[in-house]
């Protein structure tokens, strides 16, 4: 006799999507939601980006069962990115600015570095294995344009050709653009080092998507870990 499968709770299913890097990726999306759309001159906005990123990477580290030791570290270096993002809003000293950038650029790469490895290591993909590999490519993304952002910030001449104060809209536009090499040529490094980070972006996006995601969903199978379970239980 089939016994009929329990339906789970809405904290179990919180739990779950939590633990399938949901949150983590709702966190990326509120961070291109507020980069996007909060006036680009204003304070809070640039405050509010690098404190939902820094929680990004907290969240990220979190789910993957990082030691409490370096999640301490990330709260401590996003709590840096945080006051130096304000100290640089109310003193208007850009170069602060450049490093609060930075630091988040850094902990979203560890995040991606972490969450990937954690996708690459199972036997079986899952739902949260496609889901981590779905945050490790977004990741991507906005550790670029804060990195943009950062060159911007520090650099004495513009870092688009022809656009001589571009927004943080503009950046995020950018990286994933270029993340997925769509290419829409309205916006170009002007120097060396853009260019560099700009190619090498390409590559890593490019890279990602052939190998990894390709590879992770073509070996997806929904619900196979369940009926493995239930093969593996003795019948009584």
């Amino acid at each position: 006799m089939r016994i009929p499968r329990r339906r789970e709770t809405p904290i179990e299913l919180a739990e779950r999507i939590g633990d399938a890097y949901g949150l983590v990726l709702i966190l990326i999306l509120t961070t291109f939601v507020v980069v996007m759309t909060l006036p680009p001159e204003g304070s809070g906005g640039r405050v509010a980006a690098v404190a939902v990123a820094a929680l990004t990477a907290i969240i990220a580290l979190t789910s993957s069962d990082v030691r409490p030791a370096r999640v301490r570290l990330a709260v401590v270096l996003s709590i840096i990115s945080v006051v130096a993002a304000v100290v640089a809003e109310t003193a208007h000293v850009h170069a602060l600015l450049g490093v609060a950038f930075v630091i988040d650029s850094l902990l979203l790469t560890v995040a991606a570095a972490v969450v990937l490895r954690r996708v690459v290591s199972p036997r079986v993909v899952d739902f949260r294995t496609i889901l981590g590999a779905i945050s490790v490519f977004t990741l991507l993304g906005l550790l670029f344009a804060f990195l943009y952002m950062a060159f911007g910030r520090w650099s004495g001449t513009p870092f688009f050709t022809g656009v001589p104060h571009p927004n943080a809209s503009a950046y995020v536009f950018f990286s994933y653009t270029t993340l997925t090499t769509t290419g829409y040529g309205n916006l170009v490094p002007a120097g060396t080092v853009g260019q560099s980070f700009a190619v090498l972006e390409m590559l890593l996006g490019q890279v990602f998507l052939v190998t990894l995601v390709a590879g992770l969903v073509s070996l997806w199978r929904p619900g196979a870990a369940g009926r493995s379970g239930q093969a593996d239980t003795p019948a009584g």
